[in-house]
């Protein structure tokens, strides 16, 4: 395939390696806006940027007729005016936020676990992300995935917020510390005992690989998709 990298920070780098390493071509790497000319008519692009400019870089791509995976976070308040734009332009949409396939996995065992304790009145639910000190959204937008999959498995909870759980508004703690890739916990507690389920990232190659699996997945699809449908989940 043809790969055109919108964003070329840290995440970005690592994309071209594993695209190179798996027979793909990358066509365009840039920092810059996207147009129909600097993205020199790739079958897909990849989108990691920063908040304040991954809408109009993937407004710019879907406009063009061209697929975008996007793992920018920080700017889901636009996500529905994209999805909108990708169904008009007759072209595909997948946000992830998170590409790994073990924090996919992860994102199943959480939903599993929270309709399991809807139930149980004794404990209390808390979330905690750790990232390093360059990210500069928070919660990430792999806590607040996690966050939605429990609000809609388990009805004491209408709404996250960051720090502490209050009634039903479900806590994140957002901890930024020296190079962490991105740890996820969720805990559950009683007055007796506690259960957590972890995810912790070595590097962020399984984010990039996940990355090139989605766009040679979603091409020549149309539509707005997940990484639910790319594994199957």
């Amino acid at each position: 395939m043809k790969i055109a990298l919108v964003g070329y920070g840290r995440m970005g780098k690592i994309i071209d390696e594993i695209a190179l390493k798996r027979g793909h071509e990358v066509v365009a790497r840039l920092k810059e806006t996207p147009t129909a000319e600097n993205l020199n008519n790739p079958d897909v692009v990849i989108e990691f940027s920063l908040p304040e400019v991954a809408f109009d870089n993937i407004k710019a791509c879907l406009e063009n007729k061209i697929p975008v995976i996007c793992g920018t976070t920080g700017w889901l308040e636009r996500k529905s005016e994209v999805e909108q734009l990708a169904v008009e332009n007759e072209t595909a949409f997948l946000y992830g936020s998170n590409f790994s396939l073990g924090v996919n996995l992860f994102f199943a065992l959480n939903e599993k676990l929270a309709g399991l304790m809807k139930n149980v009145d004794e404990y209390s639910c808390q979330l905690e992300e750790i990232h390093h000190i360059h990210k500069l959204d928070a919660p990430s937008g792999t806590a607040i995935s996690l966050a939605e999959g429990i609000i809609k498995n388990n009805d004491k909870f209408d709404a996250w917020k960051l720090e502490e759980t209050q009634e039903k508004q479900l806590g994140i703690f957002a901890i930024r510390e020296n190079e962490v890739p991105g740890t996820h916990s969720v805990y559950y507690r009683s007055e007796v005992d506690e259960i957590e389920i972890k995810h912790t990232a070595y590097n962020r190659n399984g984010f990039a690989l996940g990355a090139v699996v989605a766009a040679e997945w979603i091409k020549d699809k149309k539509g707005n998709f997940t990484m639910k449908d790319v594994l199957g989940l």
